[in-house]
């Protein structure tokens, strides 16, 4: 059953015990993000994450999602890198409304946050793509619809993410980001999938793994349900950086964690739903045309449409009733306007045989377009705002929603967007059109905006100079979603918010300089090295003082300062200078360990990466009036002032250096090096994120 009607009479009825008292406030967070509520930046309203499984949404579906958009929050639809769409600023009282109006059109919003199997993402062409094994649209739905409430999927410490490809090669399912990744593949003509496991984003990157080359399409479901149980056993639940399913692969190793997921799977009984969902979700999910194929007018393909022809639109496979292609619409921001909502309804009926899908990269798709319509569906969209042209290229920008709302964020990710953006309608237009060059913005660390698969990749931070803090951005190079997300980007440095725009120009210019015959934008930043790119960056590197330049400490589309001064007094003043220095150092060091990582100097990655955390944390000691001189012992002293003192610096995160000191410096593996450096660069960032809060600097 995927609409529960009870359990939002139970929703209600918990909410209203939670307003008496009666619920505490950490038991009723953990059951309303059950519901996909989540809590905003702003005091006293709500994100409403609304699931739907691949993307799919019919033409009733999105006109109601509109209607919610306009009664219940501020009339925007804004879709997901997980093929979601989110409301924003919804009063909690109307949630259960809300609910009940998601669930008369068969839309539930279970677990789309929490400690649960998040919205299963696909392909949005699955089923109509040349270049796919086959249809994957049967099995992900079966997956989505099986893990739905299931008692094996409500005792995880962390979020579960699954995904399936049709195709190895493409970027369409991304299956190496995630818990469980499944890649389509033929063999003797049987259906079957590579299994990946223990990947994912976030503050510390990781690939996912090959669990199985290949398993019949038929033993998916149990395998995931084996997998879902080692995870609610063995994960961990006190520390939640680190409990996600890719610390316990790594912790287990895969031939451990194999184990396993093997025995589970022998334990569990044999459940006639496997086969039973399969097939019925097969059967759903299968797709005909709403109109007779007709081909393209070869004529038509002139001026605003030739571009989004070339650049939005796709043939699909060949089909009996004649020539169909999808067409991707281009969301700015990842925002569709409640009356495009609407239009978007109407014109899929009229042009695209009432087919609408999701994307991961935050646009719409839309399927079965006879091949003759598409002149006309470029008008309709016209007439909407909806025909921009440029989803294959630089422009299809992907930002999560950072400062704007959410808790977490640390600079302006949607702001940057908007700024490249409207540079690339003006003077960076030429790098706009760009297809061989992809952007993608976090707001903070934690990767939503999935910075880390970019060509070039903006994550958000904070930089303190003097009384006053700056928003910058972590500027990553070399990420690429082909092969199914299988390279990650590096950081190379941090830029003044402000001149992100001018980084991305640079960078262009110095990959046309530089390239040779044939190499792709992440192949030549990797061949010039991160000294290289860290000397052609070193100009949007500098911070100006206030008093020099106060634009640089607000940050893309705001007026006002980023944070507020704060007047320190001469005594600590000293000890501000004493900190602000070992935080230098510190952040020096991780950069000579991301080099020695790129040179493949394991010992030198080793000794900076853990001293990088080292000074970090006698930066902060320093504050606690401690000298180097006395020579403390700088694990136990952090631990027991910044930790287990007033726990001014997350656990996980100090856990970091605790490890890394362990391990020493004797480190020659360099997969785990690569992950060291990651660890110490957010150690890093922790340690200045609580040296301003330490000053008074309110990050707004």
């Amino acid at each position: 059953m995927l609409v529960d009607e009870a359990e939002i009479d139970a929703f209600e009825t918990t909410l209203a015990r939670h307003r008496a008292g009666q619920v505490s406030e950490k038991v009723f967070t953990e059951y309303r993000l059950r519901f996909g509520t989540y809590g905003q930046r702003q005091e006293g309203v709500q994100m409403q994450r609304i699931k739907l499984p691949l993307g799919r949404v019919t033409p009733e579906q999105l006109e109601t999602l509109a209607d919610l958009a306009d009664h219940y929050a501020d009339s925007v639809l804004h879709v997901t890198t997980r093929q979601d769409v989110q409301l924003h600023f919804v009063a909690l009282d109307d949630v259960p409304a809300l609910l009940r109006r998601l669930a008369r059109v068969g839309i539930t919003t279970r677990e789309a946050c929490g400690n649960a199997v998040r919205n299963v993402t696909a392909c949005a062409r699955a089923g109509v793509c040349p270049g796919e094994a086959f249809d994957t649209g049967g099995l992900a739905y079966a997956i989505a619809r099986y893990l739905l409430r299931h008692p094996d999927t409500q005792d995880f410490g962390r979020k579960f993410k699954i995904s399936v490809s049709g195709c190895a090669d493409g970027a369409c399912g991304l299956a190496r980001i995630h818990d469980i990744g499944l890649v389509a593949k033929l063999r003797e003509g049987a259906r079957g999938y590579a299994v990946y496991v223990g990947g994912g984003l976030g503050a510390v990157p990781r690939q996912a793994e090959c669990l199985y080359p290949w398993l019949p399409e038929e033993q998916i479901l149990p395998l995931a349900q084996a997998v879902a149980r080692v995870f609610a056993r063995l994960g961990e639940k006190r520390i939640r950086s680190r409990a996600r399913m890719k610390f316990l692969v790594q912790r287990l190793g895969l031939d451990g964690f194999r184990a396993e997921v093997e025995a589970e799977r022998r334990r569990l009984p044999e459940d006639p739903r496997w086969s039973a969902l399969l097939a019925a979700a097969k059967a759903e999910m299968a797709e005909t045309p709403g109109a007779p194929g007709t081909p393209l007018d070869p004529a038509a393909a002139g001026g605003d449409f030739g571009r989004f022809l070339v650049h939005n639109c796709r043939r699909q496979r060949p089909h009996p009733d004649g020539e169909y292609w999808t067409a991707k619409v281009l969301l700015p921001l990842g925002d569709l306007t409640a009356g495009q909502a609407r239009a978007l309804a109407r014109i899929a009926r009229e042009h695209g045989g009432a087919r609408i899908r999701l994307t991961a990269d935050q646009n719409v798709v839309l399927r079965w377009v006879p091949g003759g319509a598409l002149p006309a569906l470029h008008a309709a969209l016209a007439e909407a705002d909806l025909a921009r042209w440029g989803a294959d290229t630089a422009r299809n920008v992907s930002a999560c929603p950072g400062t704007d709302t959410c808790k977490l964020g640390i600079a302006s990710s949607r702001g940057l967007a908007a700024t490249l953006d409207a540079a690339f309608q003006d003077g960076l237009a030429a790098t706009g059109a760009r297809t061989d060059l992809s952007i993608k913005i976090s707001g903070c660390p934690n990767s939503c905006g999935q910075h880390h698969l970019a060509h070039i990749g903006f994550s958000g931070s904070s930089k303190r100079r003097g009384d006053h803090v700056a928003p910058v951005f972590q500027v990553f190079l070399g990420g690429d979603t082909r092969h199914n997300g299988a390279r990650y980007g590096l950081p190379v440095g941090k830029v003044a918010a402000r001149r992100a725009p001018e980084v991305v120009a640079h960078l262009e210019r110095l990959y046309l300089r530089e390239r040779r015959e044939g190499e792709a934008f992440p192949d030549t930043m990797e061949r010039l090295g991160k000294k290289r790119i860290a000397a052609e960056l070193a100009e949007y590197m500098r911070i100006p003082s206030y008093e020099e330049a106060p634009e640089y400490y607000r940050d893309n589309r705001q007026s006002f300062d980023y944070v507020r001064s704060v007047g320190v007094g001469e005594c600590a003043g000293e000890v501000v200078a004493a900190a602000e220095f070992m935080l230098e150092e510190a952040e020096r060091r991780v950069f000579e360990a991301g080099v020695a990582l790129e040179e493949g100097d394991a010992p030198s990655c080793a000794a900076h990466s853990l001293e990088a955390m080292r000074a970090a944390a006698d930066a902060l000691l320093s504050t606690r009036g401690l000298l180097k001189s006395d020579g403390y012992d700088t694990l136990a002293e952090f631990r027991r002032h910044f930790v287990e003192g007033d726990g001014a610096f997350h656990a996980g995160t100090a856990h970091y250096l605790e490890k890394a000191a362990k391990e020493g410096e004797q480190v020659t593996d360099l997969a785990r090096l690569r992950v060291r450096v990651e660890e110490a660069s957010l150690f890093v960032d922790e340690a200045n994120v609580v040296y301003a809060r330490l000053l008074g600097a309110q990050v707004k």
